[in-house]
């Protein structure tokens, strides 16, 4: 039997290409040889396999926050619910997402995701192309105007007033924008409402004037708001 070294030579009956292989393959024995004594690394305890909402663009870490607590879980269930009852326009997995960062983002301006799934309800019917006869835009209807202060104050790119048919940035706008009249009026969340529905102005002259603050609209959004508190999540 003819050695290794014998057949690998040149023109002794094998390929170049075999040879090499053949090469490497005693290559690899000595190093195996050599690190045959190291431990095999230990495995990896409880691995987290990442819930699909998580492999879309822009939401891992949006998954991962409200993934946090089972509540929020529910609200997310709810809202997706709501969305299969509306014509959205958007596509199973862009709902998805959009329920995610509803609960975030209401949650990061410490406001009731129940209670703002309400006004897109009461805005928009959950149609993120809707338009008012007034220009008002998207799902939480905003104005052109103070979708883009808001989007200068989060440090979001305005692209003009199409901006605000993204349901993802409406949504960061509008709730950033109910929030900034909550302060406004010490914490009251119907006058806030009141105000986001009529415009500040009007709700301060009318309070200036002793009046009071109008209640169809905020009466309006809190019923849809309890509604969707009391929906059972979807088992879909």
């Amino acid at each position: 039997m003819r050695s290794s070294a014998w057949v690998c030579g040149p023109g002794r009956g094998l390929p170049e290409m075999d040879r090499l292989a053949l090469a490497l393959l005693g290559a690899c024995a000595l190093i195996g040889a050599g690190l045959s004594s190291e431990p095999a690394p230990a495995p990896i305890a409880n691995p987290v396999v990442a819930a699909p909402e998580a492999a879309l663009p822009g939401t891992a870490e949006t998954a991962a926050t409200v993934s946090e607590t089972s509540e929020d879980a529910q609200v997310v269930a709810r809202i997706l619910k709501r969305f299969a009852m509306r014509h959205t326009a958007l596509p199973e997995r862009e709902r998805e997402r959009l329920a995610y960062v509803i609960v975030e983002t209401s949650r990061s301006q410490d406001l009731d995701p129940d209670l703002v799934m309400a006004v897109i309800e009461v805005e928009s019917a959950g149609y993120h192309l809707a338009e008012s006869e007034v220009g008002a835009l998207g799902l939480m209807q905003l104005l052109p105007p103070t979708g883009k202060e808001q989007a200068e104050d989060l440090g979001i790119e305005w692209k003009g007033p199409d901006t605000l048919f993204d349901p993802i940035v409406n949504v960061r706008l509008g709730t950033a924008y109910l929030r900034e009249l909550a302060d406004k009026y010490d914490g009251d969340v119907n006058t806030a409402l009141a105000a986001y529905n009529w415009g500040p102005g009007r709700i301060d002259r009318r309070l200036a004037r002793g009046g009071s603050v109008p209640k169809r609209y905020v009466d309006q959004v809190r019923r849809a708001a309890t509604r969707y508190a009391a929906t059972p999540p979807s088992r879909s």
